[in-house]
């Protein structure tokens, strides 16, 4: 198993109901192991890089409205 980790600052959390709609998004997703987020739009997670990748989780967010910010 190949664990990674990532912070991610994202545009769009702004109250506990962001914070929940973002976990939403990423709940049950394959390879995912942790997800934090806070409300100063950071979003912590970390995976299984054999069977996921930042890219797809990144793309799950930006879905649920969550963009990184640039």
């Amino acid at each position: 198993m190949a664990s990674a980790t990532a912070t991610i600052e994202v545009n769009g959390i702004r109250c506990e109901r962001c914070v929940m709609r973002l976990a939403s998004a990423l709940e049950g997703h394959p390879g995912l192991e942790a997800a934090r987020a806070t409300l100063q739009g950071e979003v912590i997670l970390s995976w299984d890089d054999e069977v996921t990748s930042r890219e797809t989780l990144e793309g799950l967010l930006a879905g649920a409205g969550f963009h990184e910010r640039e």
